[in-house]
């Protein structure tokens, strides 16, 4: 199959978050399955060129219909880490990627609708037919709309397109003046329920608008995609994704195993494998080491991403009290993306500075988060929500038992070692924990510490057990290959 993704990100070339890793991650598994893979993206000013082999003019005199006239763009073309990219550059005054930064701008809607329909005529002018497109969030919600609604009576009739979901909380609401822009005028035709029209603002939503027309949509794990549909999770979509579940799944999303690879990581002292474990032994007093803890017979309890309210903070910081009080060592790698959350964990920074069991390293340092994976003996993800969540997977490659909400793609990846009754004992990998009160949190921590204190034997093997489970891009590359396979031939 010919696949081409238009997406807003695609890492390590344009990265903000987990969407960027997945464009990267999935297109790269296709195209191990055989299959033709091009990237479509925006042209930022803030990309990282450096990260972009044989970058290249490709097309110069794309002109893209906006309102009554025309934008002219120039197409780049490169290779980000093997991946053929295509860069689209408009020349206006609107400057829409030239902003040093990715997002946050007050026109967003509009840079990302116009990036949708530059996408599209493109292909168009090109004459590139692929058999899928692929698009992702909010930002291209508007690619099946113009495909369906405009491109296909150009002789793109035969395109398909599945949508991602990543994270349903950002949807995209704007105003009509966008289908004056992207030509499809019709306002009344749009402006109702069964098109565009938000359910619960009068406005028009981007995200709604690619769950109606496009030909799948799935969202990154398959409880999320109960909880979109059956909970608050789905932000007020839960309606239109009822009335499209026969088009509508979750796909876990997979992590990049050529990165997160104990035996052959790069930035890690002593590599290891489930065969020869005791690397993680060495690397954990590498870890105390580095970050100047006390070398004692103390498990290490880990947290690193972001600290915010969705990762659930305020466990997060219970959690480090908790262990502390518990007899283990606390360390937390990441940074907040509030002013009040940061100014907190800066006070505790230094509150705990001179503790022998701690350490809170604000803000974020890859080299030290490969190090804190082969290091630590467990993470806790005590995530208020989570869509899929990658820590948690990374922990189980690298033998760190995940302590986690059971909230999102957490419930599909981690398996309570007492409770789960779905699975074996042999199969289940950490723990899990389901409430947002501290007794829960502390509740499975403590059956954590009190395993690897008394049982140590037993602490081993289900770390082994762990580091059984396969959540590479194999499964999903299979799952989405699956996906375009049905929708072709529908």
């Amino acid at each position: 199959m010919y696949i081409v993704q238009i997406a807003s990100e695609c890492a390590p070339v344009s990265k903000v978050g987990g969407l960027g890793d997945v464009v990267y991650g999935l297109s790269r598994e296709l195209e191990i399955r055989g299959h033709t893979v091009e990237i479509i993206l925006p042209k930022y000013d803030c990309m990282r060129y450096d990260h972009i082999w044989g970058l290249h003019e490709a097309y110069n005199d794309l002109w893209v219909p906006w309102y009554d006239g025309a934008i002219h763009c120039t197409v780049d073309c490169g290779w980000v880490h093997g991946r053929l990219c295509f860069f689209i550059d408009p020349h206006s005054e609107d400057n829409f990627f030239n902003r040093g930064c990715y997002y946050g701008s007050s026109d967003e809607q509009m840079r990302f609708a116009f990036f949708s329909k530059a996408a599209l005529e493109f292909l168009l002018r090109t004459n590139k037919r692929p058999d899928i497109i692929h698009c992702h969030d909010w930002q291209t919600g508007l690619v099946p709309v113009l495909l369906f609604e405009i491109y296909k009576y150009h002789g793109m009739e035969n395109q398909r397109v599945c949508y991602t979901i990543h994270n349903f909380k950002h949807q995209g609401a704007v105003g009509t003046n966008i289908l004056a822009a992207t030509g499809l005028n019709n306002e009344p035709y749009y402006y109702s329920s069964d098109r565009l029209l938000d359910d619960n603002h009068p406005c028009l939503n981007l995200m709604k608008a690619g769950i109606v027309y496009a030909n799948f949509v799935t969202t990154v794990s398959p409880n999320h995609a109960w909880e979109a549909r059956h909970t608050d999770v789905g932000c007020g979509l839960g309606h239109i994704l009822y009335v499209h579940q026969h088009k509508f799944s979750g796909v876990l999303n997979g992590i990049d195993y050529d990165v997160w690879n104990p035996e052959s990581d790069r930035y890690i002292p002593h590599p290891y494998s489930r065969a020869n474990i005791q690397g993680k032994i060495q690397n954990k007093k590498a870890l105390r080491d580095r970050l100047l803890l006390q070398d004692a017979d103390k498990p290490i309890i880990c947290y690193i991403g972001r600290l915010d309210n969705q990762k659930g903070v305020h466990l997060v910081h219970h959690a480090m009290y908790y262990a502390l009080n518990r007899g283990a060592q606390f360390v937390l790698l990441g940074a907040a993306t509030e002013k009040k959350i940061n100014s907190w964990f800066w006070h505790e920074k230094n509150h705990l500075n001179d503790h022998p069991d701690c350490h809170l390293e604000l803000g974020f340092n890859e080299e030290l988060a490969h190090l804190i994976y082969a290091g630590a003996d467990m993470i806790v993800v005590p995530s208020n929500y989570e869509p899929c969540g990658l820590t948690q997977m990374i922990g189980l490659r690298y033998g760190t038992v995940p302590i986690v909400r059971g909230v999102g793609g957490l419930v599909n990846t981690v398996f309570d070692r007492d409770y789960d009754q779905d699975r074996l004992p042999e199969k289940r990998n950490g723990y899990v924990f389901y409430q947002t009160d501290n007794q829960a949190l502390e509740s499975a921590i403590e059956r954590a510490i009190g395993l690897w204190h008394r049982y140590p034997k037993e602490f081993r093997k289900l770390m082994l057990q762990g580091m059984e489970y396969d959540y590479s891009w194999n499964h999903p590359g299979a799952d989405y290959v699956g996906i375009y396979d049905y929708i072709r031939h529908r």
